[in-house]
Formats: structure tokens, sequence, C-alpha cells
């Protein structure tokens, strides 16, 4: 039995977090697969930290990123990276691709340019429109289109690509691998994030606000009416704590300051290393976000979570009540952030089970592989 070159791509840390599980998992079996891990870089720091975290390292860096460019241009410099670095140097058997960033579409382009099977981790998650969110929206359901297998976490997800066609032999529901990721977490690693927080002196108790906001598409005047509803938030609840780890980019990360730097209760920080997110999380009274992975992490610690989007590919978790649409709406961001944070912390504990999986996602995926591959 020949080993099969299983060429993993990813870019973001998101895609590392749900990618490293399955990496991990492939791994155990090295006379199966060798495992090649790409990453474009398009959040370096972010990327490669995360990679450590897991104990894992890229094979290949491509440092794709330049200052101010366009969604073209970064497209245009993936692909030819990708071509001209990985592809043309390597003999690839199947490619790995997680979720629906510019660095997944990339990956599943160039390896079908080159009639590569794409596997695709996270596969079915819809909006149904292409601006919300944009460009991933679009990224994703393209991907779809070319991927030889497509792992999908949740029955709804799965039921999407088969409306759109898509062969349902090549279609497995799996639960979603940022799930497992939660458990790779060690009891040292926690003990670690506590210390974090403890040497910046920020008070982490039942009274905390975890918040996140990034998204392309909540910029301009919607971040405007976002801050003017968390800046509500905080006079408000002058006793409660809110972290915010603030995304780099200018359009959000000049106006989080401006608006919040002031407050004594509030703790802007640089974007957190992965075990320190989490900790956040395990912790949190309420979440406010307009991250996917959040969305999908938060309910296995039963912490409500307000989404800061006016669509979700993460249906799952509003229709078991463990999310809830607010946009940028400033009435329904203050009134039902109220609601939670009027009450105590174990008054606002969600129960119901996390409908994005239980932590056996990468062993179910690799599973699939090998009958695919062997």
């Amino acid at each position: 039995m020949e080993k099969k070159n299983i060429l993993f791509i990813f870019g973001t840390r998101p895609e590392v977090i749900k990618l490293a599980p399955v990496i991990l998992e492939l791994k155990k079996y090295p006379q199966n697969y060798n495992v090649i891990i790409c990453n474009t870089e398009q959040q370096k720091e972010l990327s490669n930290q995360t990679l450590s975290y897991f104990g894992l390292k890229a094979d290949i860096n491509l440092n794709c990123m330049r200052p101010n460019q366009s969604l073209a241009e970064v497209q245009s410099r993936i692909i030819t990276s990708l071509e001209n670095e990985v592809f043309s140097k390597n003999k690839i058997d199947a490619t790995i691709v997680q979720g629906d960033t510019m660095t997944v579409l990339c990956g599943a382009l160039t390896s079908f340019y080159r009639k590569i099977p794409v596997f695709h981790v996270e596969a079915g998650l819809r909006s149904y429109d292409i601006f919300e969110p944009f460009p991933e929206e679009v990224m994703r359901q393209m991907t779809s289109r070319v991927a030889d297998l497509n792992f999908a976490p949740t029955e709804k997800n799965k039921i999407a690509l088969i409306k759109e066609n898509i062969d349902e032999n090549k279609i497995f529901i799996t639960g979603n691998t940022v799930i497992d990721a939660l458990f790779c977490l060690s009891d040292e690693t926690m003990l670690d994030a506590q210390k974090f927080y403890t040497d910046k002196n920020i008070k982490i108790d039942d009274k905390l606000i975890l918040i996140t906001v990034h998204r392309r598409e909540n910029h301009g005047e919607r971040i405007n009416r976002i801050l003017e509803a968390i800046e509500y938030l905080v006079k408000k609840y002058s006793d409660h704590t809110f972290v915010i780890p603030v995304h780099p980019n200018p359009n959000v990360h000049d106006k989080i300051y401006n608006v919040l730097e002031k407050y004594s209760n509030v703790y802007l920080l640089k974007p957190l290393d992965y075990p320190n997110l989490v900790y956040l999380m395990k912790h949190a009274k309420l979440i406010l976000t307009d991250s996917g992975g959040i969305q999908e992490e938060a309910p296995s610690f039963g912490c409500p979570t307000l989404v800061m989007r006016y669509e979700t590919e993460r249906q799952e978790g509003v229709d078991a009540g463990v999310s809830v649409l607010v946009g940028a709406d400033y009435e329904k961001i203050v009134n039902i952030s109220c609601e939670i944070l009027d009450k105590s912390y174990e008054q606002t504990r969600l129960k119901a089970q996390n409908p994005y999986g239980i932590g056996n996602s990468a062993k179910i995926i690799e599973n699939i592989i090998k009958k695919r591959m062997f």
C-alpha cells in the first residue's frame, strides 16, 4: 500500500484550529500518510502562533500578504504562490482545506486545475446572501463545486449541499472539528491562560463579557452602531468587565480605541492566542461576536451568544437557542444584553447540547479519507 501525500493548506487562525485535529489524526498513521503543511500566512502571526500551540509547524510558508492589497490581488498572489512553490515542487495525492477564506478557494482551485482531489472540512455552511458574509459566502459555494469529499458538520449543511446538486456520495456528516480542538486543551494550558490574565490585572469572574468584532461587512457605519451599543452597556454595567481582543485592521482597531479606551472596566487586548480566548469563553457571562468559530465553541460552555450579523450560516445554534442574531441593531444589542446581564451568572447558563459536535470529528474524517484513498 503506497503512502499518500496529503497537503493541508490554510492561512488564518480559525483554519489552523479546525484543521489541527485532522492533521494530528492523520499523523497517527505515518504508514498511510505523508502530511505536508502549507501556510499561506493570510494571518501570519496568528496562524503560526496557533500552530505552535498544537505542537505543529508549517513545512511551507508562503508569506502572501501585502499592505492594503485588494481581494483580487490577494487571490492572484496566493494562487501563483501555491502553483510555483507548492504544487510544482511536490507530488500531491489530495488537498485538504477548511472553511471559507481566500486561502480555501485558492487551494481548491489550484488543486482542481491539476486534477488533484480536494477534501473540504466544514462544507455546506450557507447564508444564501453573497454579501453576508462577504466575500466568504461565495468562496465556500465555489469550493463545494470542485470538492471530492465534503465534510459537513451537520445535517442542515448536508441538505444545503444536496440542494445545490452536490453528489450525495461526496457528502459526509462529521460534526465540527472545532469541538475536537477544545478537547485538546490540557489543564496546564488553562492554568497558563489564567496566569495570562492575572499578570494583566484583568479580573475574570462571573461578570465577564467577551466581545469580538472584525468582519468586513461590519466595517463603516455598522461598527459605529455596534460601538454605540457597547458603550451604553459599559457605562450601565460598570461592575462588569468587558474584554475585547481588537483586530489589527485600522477600520476596526482605531474606532474601537477611540470609543472605548477611556473606560476602566474595558480591556482592549491584542488578538489572543487560542487557549487564552477559550479561557474567556469558558468564563464569560455573555459573548457578543461576529465570529463564526465562537458561535460554534460557546455552546460547549453554556454561554449565551449574541451574533452581530444579519445572516448566519450557523443557524443550528440559533435554532437550539444558544445564540441570537442581533446584527448591528443598537436596540437589539442593548435590550437582549440587558436581559442577560441583569441576571446572575448561574441563571444565564444554557443547558442545550452543542449542536456542532461532541469532539470525535477528526477520527470520522480520517476514516472516510482512508476508505477513499486505499
